[in-house]
């Protein structure tokens, strides 16, 4: 049965990646609602290896590579058990494992973490963003910082990733203002619960407009992600 599952897995990865090839701009997971009571198991397990900000991390990977990832690191198997699995050599499976963690930024021996954002700091960033507080909302970002926006080519977003911190901040601080007029003016945001995490959405009306997720390191926001493709909005 893990068998079927991982050949399957593999092919829809597959799938999947050769229809991004000729996506316009940056390509994010699908948000989705989630129930706000959780056990919490499942909510550590998710916080863990399931966050929003690790599954942008694990799109670098390739799909042979993300199998041996998940496999390890989310179930726990071990590499003779992976090696079966996928028809190869137990080395290599190591060596996947390497890259894997290599491309994600994970050194050998660390946690795999990337750290969702809590209520607090959530409200915090929605207060800074809706008042367009330049200042504010720098004292929450990582000099690092990155802002990644899919608009699937259907909407207004940015087509590549942005990397300063000033430019993030700058950006941010006018958007909420700046999409207004769009919208008639009738824009407004609400904290919820999606991909198991509390996010930030924006509607109009029944419109939804756009979802965002943020990622912590260190005590600051690391990675902000937005979602404005209304395809991928139908269950935000």
């Amino acid at each position: 049965m893990c068998k079927m599952v991982t050949n399957r897995c593999l092919d829809l990865q597959k799938s999947a990646r050769r229809k991004r090839e000729i996506y316009v701009g940056p390509w994010l997971p699908e948000p989705f609602r989630t129930p706000e009571e959780e056990t919490l198991e499942s909510t550590v397990v998710r916080r863990d290896m399931l966050s929003y900000a690790m599954l942008v991390l694990l799109e670098r990977l390739t799909p042979t590579e993300r199998v041996v990832f998940v496999l390890r690191e989310a179930l726990g198997f071990d590499y003779p058990e992976i090696a079966k699995l996928l028809d190869k050599k137990e080395a290599n499976c190591r060596k996947l494992m390497s890259r894997a963690r290599s491309k994600i930024g994970i050194s050998v021996g660390d946690p795999v973490v990337a750290e969702a954002a809590e209520m607090d700091w959530v409200s915090r960033f929605l207060t800074s963003f809706e008042q367009g507080n330049v200042d504010q909302i720098l004292s929450l970002l990582t000099e690092d910082v990155m802002l990644v926006s899919d608009g699937g080519g259907k909407v207004l977003a940015f087509t590549r990733p942005i990397q300063t911190r000033d430019q993030v901040a700058r950006i941010l601080a006018g958007a909420f203002e700046g999409i207004k007029p769009y919208y008639r003016g009738s824009l407004f945001s609400e904290i919820a619960p999606l991909n198991g995490e509390t996010s930030i959405v924006l509607r109009s009306g029944d419109e939804t407009v756009a979802a965002i997720f943020l990622q912590l390191r260190h005590g600051k926001i690391a990675g902000i992600y937005i979602v404005r493709n209304p395809d991928k909005l139908t269950r935000a």
